[in-house]
């Protein structure tokens, strides 16, 4: 009787072990997928201030063209 609840136990301590390895492999993975998110958002954020500077220009050129008109 002892030896099944050991073999059980044992077993139960297997399927932890193997849970514990699938747990650090996503996450790692999701701490990639993090920094790659992190890096995109902070790449879209530069384009947008350069179009946001564009469009800021624009508008100044053509305010003084009207006021030149």
């Amino acid at each position: 009787m002892e030896v099944v609840k050991l073999q059980q136990l044992n077993e139960k301590m297997e399927r932890l072990i193997a849970r514990c390895r699938q747990l650090e492999s996503d996450n790692a993975a999701m701490k990639v997928q993090q920094d790659a998110f992190h890096k995109e958002r902070m790449q879209l954020m530069q384009k947008n201030d350069m179009a946001r500077s564009k469009i800021e220009a624009m508008i100044g050129r053509l305010k003084s063209l009207e006021q030149s008109s």
